[in-house]
């Protein structure tokens, strides 16, 4: 396929021909960063991992070049850094059995940027030849712009295809600010729990963060564990790794709604929550 970064990349781990690799996708991860995908969309990827009816699809929006670095990455270049973390993507997608790894090479500049077009033309593109059942993106309560970015330029792509061309599901989720706060029946619980190994594997090869001074595979980890065990304060744990989204599939079958106030209803249902308790008690 054609991109509009010259250095953009579509890597097929097991290198049948790329409509074959976009036709079977049928899990869909759009990530700002290298790395997002493994923290935010592991649910599909384990729903995908093993299968020969469902097949998982990452797309990676930047180029990392802005990546935080430290040790044996701490002089390196941003251009440096953008080889290392375009080869670790790919060693995920490897180790996951990606059906394709998508590289778009966008700066983050790009995808803050509400009047650049090329961000939107790119993911259009590819989500129309993959047709996916879900797509996993991050979310609007996410505190990183360019995560927000993403997130929106998802939305504002999905609204301008035919009804019938978008996916049946979509999620927003978890990365920098997790939703162990949205009230309990808003939360979507991904149960992840199983692969231990494949977990570890998938967030183990991004050496250039976690040896470069951001710990994400223990985070992730440990956010997982912690979903698991504080989501349910009077029943015992059904599973041992929880991974939390919000449901943002209204977004895209009614173009109508308007993403300040459909966030803000969520934020509105949490505020009310705790202050009705409050009450209750005094």
């Amino acid at each position: 396929m054609d991109f509009f970064e010259a250095d953009a990349e579509l890597y097929i781990p097991d290198g049948v021909e790329e409509t074959v690799a976009l036709a079977r996708t049928t899990h869909m991860g759009i990530g700002a960063h290298q790395d997002d995908l493994e923290i935010m969309a592991y649910d599909g990827i384990l729903e995908c991992f093993g299968q020969e009816d469902k097949w998982f699809c990452g797309v990676t929006v930047t180029n990392g070049a802005g990546s935080p670095r430290d040790a044996l990455y701490a002089d390196y270049t941003d251009d440096q850094m953008r080889d290392v973390r375009r080869v670790e993507q790919k060693k995920a997608a490897y180790v996951g059995e990606y059906s394709a790894q998508v590289l778009l090479d966008h700066s983050s500049s790009a995808v803050k940027d509400p009047s650049n077009p090329n961000v939107a033309a790119d993911l259009k593109k590819l989500i129309q030849a993959a047709n996916p059942e879900v797509i996993y993106t991050h979310n609007f309560a996410d505190k990183h712009d360019t995560h927000v970015g993403v997130a929106l330029r998802v939305v504002s792509v999905l609204r301008d295809l035919p009804a019938e061309s978008r996916p049946q599901s979509l999620y927003a989720c978890e990365v920098w600010r997790d939703l162990d706060w949205m009230v309990d029946d808003d939360k979507v619980a991904f149960d992840v729990e199983g692969h231990e190994n494949l977990e570890n594997a998938l967030l183990g090869v991004f050496d250039s963060q976690n040896c470069g001074g951001k710990r994400y595979d223990l985070a992730t980890r440990g956010r997982r564990v912690a979903n698991a065990t504080y989501h349910a304060s009077h029943d015992v744990n059904v599973t041992q790794s929880m991974a939390f989204a919000m449901d943002i599939t209204p977004l895209i079958q009614d173009d109508s709604l308007d993403i300040v106030q459909f966030i803000s209803d969520y934020i509105n249902r949490f505020a009310a929550d705790v202050t009705d308790r409050i009450g209750r008690l005094t």
